[in-house]
């Protein structure tokens, strides 16, 4: 299994701004075929740009959320047949910013990520634990409860899923989980879905927090971290390409 990296640029960018970052990133990737995988996950007005600057590259693209409505009555909503229409080939589900400011429970993450399985998008499903609940001793039980949602939803489909593994308490805020923390917590979901699936190994556990150029080699090395799920460096070319090239 290849490593995936996936950026998140949350909500950042601008059409002339995107155009520079990705054509940046293509350059330095010079076009070779890649060892590692790679995805932009961008803000939904940008997804009809990306699908033109990325087709026919070795960089994948996707959405930062979608609707768990197929269509109807729910403005400002996305669908996963509207991403579709963009080749989104990945779409971020219950990203602790989304479970924070807009209150998505481990239910409604569930939804979304059978419904971007059942439209042949790949769910990045995010996990992790608020800096209250890792010092209360509660981190193990927090993320095993949210992919426990996901794989219930899922069911046989468990093993067609990617999951992040991001410490709230490091997203956004310089704060890193230390690799032992991470390949700790990486272990236990690893060990939740090789009962739930026959073929765990299929799924990728990114790294979600804080993880840049200087510190990507050292949670890469450890064995349960297959990838990282890339915020504010994956709004630098040279950072998220070495980053990419730390995964090899």
């Amino acid at each position: 299994m290849k490593p995936l990296i996936a950026g998140n640029w949350k909500m950042n960018g601008s059409l002339a701004a995107n155009e520079a970052l990705v054509k940046a990133m293509l350059d330095g990737l010079g076009g070779q075929t890649a060892a590692t995988d790679m995805a932009l996950c961008v803000p939904a007005p940008y997804l009809s740009q990306l699908q033109s600057l990325l087709t026919g590259s070795t960089i994948a693209w996707g959405a930062q959320d979608l609707s768990s409505h197929e269509q109807g009555a729910y403005t400002g909503e996305v669908s996963a047949t509207m991403l579709k229409d963009f080749a989104c080939r990945y779409a971020i589900v219950g990203h602790s910013e989304r479970r924070q400011y807009h209150g998505e429970t481990d239910a409604l993450v569930a939804d979304k990520a059978k419904v971007a399985l059942a439209h042949g998008i790949t769910p990045i499903v995010c996990v992790g634990e608020t800096l209250a609940e890792r010092e209360a001793g509660q981190t193990e039980a927090v993320v095993k409860r949210q992919l426990a949602a996901v794989i219930h939803a899922v069911a046989h489909c468990t093993s067609e899923i990617v999951v992040a593994y991001e410490p709230v308490w490091a997203i956004g805020t310089g704060k890193t989980a230390s690799p032992e923390q991470a390949q700790q917590v990486h272990a236990v979901l690893r060990a939740q879905l090789a009962a739930a699936t026959q073929h765990p190994e299929r799924v990728h556990i990114l790294y979600g927090g804080s993880m840049n150029a200087a510190n990507a080699a050292s949670l890469l090395a450890q064995p349960d971290i297959d990838g990282g799920l890339i915020g504010g460096a994956s709004l630098k070319a040279a950072d998220f390409l070495q980053i990419v090239a730390s995964s090899r």
